[in-house]
């Protein structure tokens, strides 16, 4: 669980436009203190995030690579599922999303809203977002691992071969095309 999230398709200028966010890669130049890959090294099956006034689930995801080319991405994925959970109690208004959400994005709501977690055994977790207006489920899925371990070299290899890779002068929106922030000032 962390503060600032890794990935996610807000436009609002701050971390959803950063390519090298410094949360995922680490310091620039020295990329030191990077936790995308030491939550991959130990395995970390859900990261949940916040900060951003909205709800977003993504796809497995790690290294920019979106597993979600096939039909059950959440039953042992290859990498950490990532959501964004930030928009219980804000009083600033919810932030909006891009028009075309990177591939990663599986489910987004500018909705108020809350989450629940309820971790049914050693290989089952379900999650749901509710709309805290219409009191309704508005998103939920099922996150199976049949065998918790670290990531190894063959879920890297089932990654790259089921997954999609987002390369670095991916076009989030139209006013940023043309140029890429890669930096994480």
């Amino acid at each position: 669980m962390g503060h600032r999230p890794m990935y996610c398709s807000d436009f609002d200028g701050d971390d959803c436009t950063k390519y090298e966010d410094i949360v995922r890669v680490g310091l620039p130049i020295i990329h030191a203190y990077g936790l995308e890959k030491v939550f991959w090294k130990y395995g970390v099956d859900l990261e949940i995030w916040a900060h951003e006034h909205t709800f977003e689930r993504m796809f497995p995801l790690y290294n920019r690579t979106v597993y979600n080319g096939t039909e059950s991405p959440y039953v042992d994925p290859p990498a950490p599922v990532h959501v964004v959970t930030g928009s219980a109690g804000c009083q600033e208004n919810t932030d909006t999303f891009i028009e075309h959400p990177p591939p990663w994005s599986a489910f987004r709501s500018s909705n108020y809203g809350f989450s629940r977690m309820q971790i049914f055994n050693a290989t089952h977790l379900y999650f749901e977002q509710t709309s805290a207006a219409k009191n309704l489920t508005e998103d939920s899925f099922w996150l199976i691992k049949n065998k918790h371990k670290p990531y190894s070299a063959e879920n890297l290899k089932e990654l790259n071969r089921y997954g999609t890779y987002v390369p670095y002068d991916y076009c989030h929106h139209p006013s940023h095309c043309g140029h890429v922030n890669r930096g994480s000032q």
